[in-house]
């Protein structure tokens, strides 16, 4: 018996994930990623990441090659430890009114003001000319990709948008760089676009929030839960610059996902029809994990919020909804779908999202 099926062993059901990005909203994930290692039921077959996602999947994956899903649990919370110490002495920061009343946003923030209007008004080619990335600094530091690469218990998946093609490339396990991470991370208004065989990359997300593809070509397990940051319905019409901004990025990082997710529910009403041979289309089994009642109310800006109270908050949400998510739905992976797609997408009588 190989390492990989001898661990395979241990666990009784078998799971795709898809990490969304969201900035320091990603500490929702390392709190899912979290209570799943830690349940030890669940063997994670693949990982598809973009942006934060991106982060906590080559994390997990250097965890995974030291020690296992503890491993991967230690290296998460060292990770986001190392990104709070980091901002410790970044301007962007909450004023003291909003840490009193509980606020976790930064709109209030100078820094943060200052920099949102400096990036609305020069490109980062103007105001950093040197290309100083602090984050790319703090990623290379910790992450050892060797080990990312050679960790092949647990494919990974990294979705980068192509500026000059407006495509996604996906890059596996043993093509992932740092410039891969960081091209996936890469916001077009913060910093310069990453160099990646002589194209310019920037953030995944413009086209794949996550690729769900991959899971579906390059793993044998059939179900793919998305860890979903990025709220699809947001009620009421936003009315301030930024808000509108805000919205508009929230519904550019969503488009692809729910395109793929509208694919891949046409497909299984195809095969369920019998209009598609069910050896020729693969029928995937599709779960969200999310938690929209807590991450609606957070706002964009929280997403530059590295305090470590923060994002042990995020981390606690992401534990408690996983823990809810498995305690529903458990039984139900490997046997069926427990998204009502046609309700997502409208395709059945009254049940669009409106």
């Amino acid at each position: 018996m190989s390492k990989l099926q001898g661990r395979q062993a241990q666990h009784t059901k078998s799971l795709n994930l898809a990490l969304q990005g969201g900035g320091s909203h990603g500490a929702f994930t390392w709190g899912v990623l979290d209570r799943m290692f830690e349940d030890g039921r669940i063997w994670i077959d693949a990982i598809s990441g973009t942006s934060a996602g991106a982060m906590n999947a080559v994390v997990a994956a250097q965890g995974m090659y030291d020690g296992g899903g503890e491993g991967a649990r230690r290296e998460l919370e060292r990770f986001w430890r190392t990104v709070s110490d980091a901002g410790r002495h970044s301007p962007l920061r909450r004023t003291w009114l909003d840490q009193l009343t509980g606020n976790w946003s930064l709109d209030n923030s100078p820094g943060y003001l200052a920099a949102d209007i400096l990036n609305r008004l020069a490109s980062p080619y103007e105001t950093n000319p040197l290309q100083v990335n602090p984050l790319r600094d703090l990623v290379g530091g910790f992450i050892d990709f060797a080990k990312v690469q050679d960790s092949k218990d647990m494919p990974i998946y990294i979705s980068a948008t192509n500026v000059e093609t407006g495509r996604a490339r996906v890059f596996a396990r043993q093509e992932i760089t740092l410039d891969v991470v960081m091209a996936s991370a890469c916001l077009p208004f913060m910093f310069h676009a990453v160099m990646i065989d002589g194209a310019p990359y920037w953030d995944g997300g413009y086209m794949g929030n996550p690729v769900l593809f991959p899971l579906i070509e390059g793993s044998g397990c059939a179900d793919i839960a998305i860890v979903q940051i990025n709220p699809v319905v947001r009620r009421g019409t936003p009315r301030t610059a930024r808000d509108i901004l805000n919205r508009v990025n929230e519904i550019t990082f969503n488009a692809s996902m729910l395109k793929d997710l509208a694919s891949l529910e046409l497909i299984h009403r195809l095969v369920a029809d019998g209009k598609l041979a069910q050896n020729e289309f693969r029928d995937m089994r599709i779960h969200i994990i999310e938690a929209n009642d807590a991450m609606v109310p957070l706002g964009a800006s929280s997403k530059m919020n590295t305090e470590w109270a923060f994002l042990t908050l995020l981390r606690d949400i992401g534990r408690r909804t996983a823990g809810e998510w498995l305690d529903r739905n458990f039984e139900q992976i490997g046997v069926r779908t427990t998204v009502d797609l046609p309700c997502m997408f409208g395709t059945r009588p009254g049940g669009a999202v409106a």
